[in-house]
This record gives C-alpha cells, sequence and structure tokens, in this order.
C-alpha cells in the first residue's frame, strides 16, 4: 500500500517547537515528535512499548520523554533509561527510533530500513528558504486516498473546472497537452496554455490587457512531492520578455496519513512585490480556496470508490502522467517487497 523506503513531509518546522509533543499518523504508524535541546527533532514511535499507552500524553524531560501512565523515560534512541521502582531494564524495553531531516522549512521522516536512508534523495526546496521569494506555510487534511490527490496533482486538466472561478478561468487549460516525461524517481510535466484569458487570481494581481500566455512545469517525485513553476505574461511580448509577468512557485507534499486519509503540506510563493504582504496573502488564501474546492471533489470521488468498489476507472489521454507515476510507484512498492509488479492502468484504492 505504501512505499517505506523513502522521505516523506512529516510536519513544518513551526510544529515543532521547544516545548512541543506532537503526534501525527504517518502511513497508519502513531509517530510521536519532539526537539532535543540542540533543535534536532527525534520522530518515535507514540505508542509505549510497555502497555501502549500514548507518549504524546507524556512529558519532555531534557532531550528524553517520560510516558505518564507507569513512568517508563526513554531517550532520543529510544532506549529506555529509566523505570520508577526497577534497577534491571530489558533491552526489549524500547522504542523505535525513525530518522528525521529537518530541510528548509520541512521536517523529513524515513519509515522504511533506517539503514537505506539517504538524504540525497530529498528534492530541492529552494524556495522555502530564499530571498527571492515570499509565501506562508499552509496544511490540509483529506479524507481520501493519498493516489487520489497523486492523481489531481498530476493533471492539471482539472484547473479548467473545479478551479474555474480561482486558478483556472479558461477551459484552454484542458485542452493543452501536456508534455510528460519519466525521471529515475518521478515524472516532469510540462503544459503551455497560450492565448488564454488570466484566472480570476491573476486578474486581482497583475494588470494584464488582452490574451495571456500561461505555463505549468513541474517536477512530481516519489512519495508525492511536487515542486511547481509556474506563471503568466501578456501573450503580445516574446517568451523570453518577463517584464510584467507573474511567476510563481510552489512545494507541496503528500504524506499518508491511513488508506483514506491524507496529510497535505503546501505553498505558492512569488518573486514580485516582495515587499508587499496583501500579495502574500492574496496568493495564499486564493491557494487555500482552490484546494478546499479539490478537496471536497476528491473525498466526494473516495466515497464513490468506496461505495462501488467493483467498477473500474476508464482512462483517457489527459492521465498520462498519472498513469506513469502509478506505474513507477508501484514498481518501487513491489521491488521493495520483493513481489513481482502487478501494474494495473490506473489502480483503484480499496
Amino acid at each position: 500500500m505504501f512505499l517505506k523506503n523513502c522521505w516523506y513531509v512529516a510536519a513544518w518546522d513551526h510544529e515543532i517547537l521547544g516545548d512541543t509533543l506532537l503526534t501525527r499518523t504517518l502511513l497508519g504508524q502513531p509517530v510521536l515528535f519532539y526537539r532535543k535541546e540542540d533543535g534536532t527533532v527525534v520522530a518515535m514511535d507514540n505508542k509505549c512499548c510497555h502497555r501502549h499507552a500514548p507518549l504524546h500524553m507524556g512529558r519532555k524531560e531534557g532531550d528524553c520523554v517520560r510516558c505518564m501512565y507507569h513512568g517508563a523515560k526513554y531517550d532520543a534512541t529510544g532506549a529506555c533509561v529509566e523505570v520508577p521502582g526497577q534497577e534491571r531494564i530489558p533491552p526489549k524495553l524500547r522504542q523505535r527510533v525513525y530518522p528525521t531531516v529537518q530541510r528548509k522549512r520541512w521536517v523529513w521522516i524515513w519509515m522504511g530500513d533506517p539503514a537505506l536512508a539517504d538524504d540525497t534523495l530529498i528534492p530541492d526546496t529552494y524556495s522555502l528558504a530564499h530571498p527571492d521569494w515570499r509565501w506562508k506555510p499552509s496544511y490540509l487534511h483529506y479524507e481520501c486516498n493519498y493516489l487520489l490527490i497523486s492523481d489531481n496533482l498530476l493533471d492539471f486538466s482539472h484547473l479548467s473546472y473545479v478551479h474555474e472561478k480561482t486558478f483556472g478561468g479558461s477551459p484552454n487549460i484542458a485542452e493543452a497537452r501536456p508534455e510528460v516525461q519519466r525521471m529515475e524517481r518521478g515524472v516532469r510535466v510540462s503544459r503551455p496554455v497560450r492565448g488564454t484569458v488570466p484566472a480570476p487570481y491573476h486578474q486581482r494581481l497583475g494588470s494584464f490587457e488582452g490574451k495571456v500566455d500561461r505555463w505549468f512545469r513541474y517536477d512530481f517525485h516519489v512519495p508525492g512531492i511536487l515542486l511547481l513553476d509556474a506563471g503568466v505574461k501578456s501573450a503580445a511580448t516574446p517568451d523570453d520578455d518577463m517584464s510584467g509577468a507573474l511567476q510563481f512557485h510552489s512545494c507541496q507534499a503528500i504524506t499518508p496519513e491511513t488508506e483514506k486519509s491524507t496529510h497535505y503540506f503546501f505553498m505558492q510563493a512569488h518573486n514580485f512585490r516582495l515587499d508587499d504582504a496583501v500579495v502574500t496573502e492574496s496568493i495564499d488564501q486564493s491557494q487555500k480556496r482552490a484546494f478546499i474546492e479539490d478537496k471536497q471533489i476528491l473525498e466526494a470521488q473516495q466515497q464513490m470508490i468506496d461505495n462501488s468498489p467493483e467498477s473500474s476507472m476508464v482512462a483517457m489521454a489527459a492521465d498520462a502522467g498519472l498513469i506513469q507515476y502509478r506505474r513507477l510507484l508501484t514498481e518501487l512498492i513491489d521491488l521493495e517487497n520483493k513481489a513481482p509488479a502487478v501494474i494495473p492502468l490506473i489502480p483503484v484504492t480499496t
């Protein structure tokens, strides 16, 4: 169901403060997050191995966490270092600890084999910490399988319809055929849209007269990381003339919570009018409105799938990106499980 040997986004950095015990379910596993005194993040199984009490109801003591049921105290490696009233501590009395990396503003977690945790696999989310970009961090919780969100992001033709009054504004996006390239651990998609109208939020931010050209270029990395370069400019200007253009960079991360619920971390950065906080706020609110539109239709889609699990999906040409990505993900999961690859055209979630 899930790829384990890869990096997932677990939290924004500000969600884990010095005195915070944050709990979050990831890939069906309850995980406790806290910071050591040097600022590094610890990710530990949230279920105390003694009587399975939740550790997030405990307390942080220096670099350790104490279970507030019977007082077992665990250090940052997961080893139990103290049991009240007991001198000898069994070696098996320990918690699983997951590798973590804080890279720019995201905290990443590796849920698979710790020996394979290679932080060079983390994609470059440069706009999360670059002086030429402004943005606000955001999060949504979806009551649907994470692959339905991946499908949504790998086929931007839905912008014309789901986001007609926000990110879309024209059927021209759906009519433009994307270019899709397979990468080693992802898919690259490019969708230029020429001679169209600005999206509603572009009209609020820019001063466009007549037709515009829009572009969407992005890499979608395993296990669900979208890095998007997008923008809009006057169609009357040459392709290399960016004067008056609105340019955006978006970092978005899909992390499964369970088979039918998902964490979604996202932002939309802009590199124009950097000193205008109103612009940053407006872009953030526009993106949230659009993603709530996605959330509504994807959760309704999940309900339809649950109510008719025997029905199969039928592919269209616009599915090229998501089909390639699902094929890649299935191959990696099968390789991880050392099972023969069985790759349906568009798998239906259970």
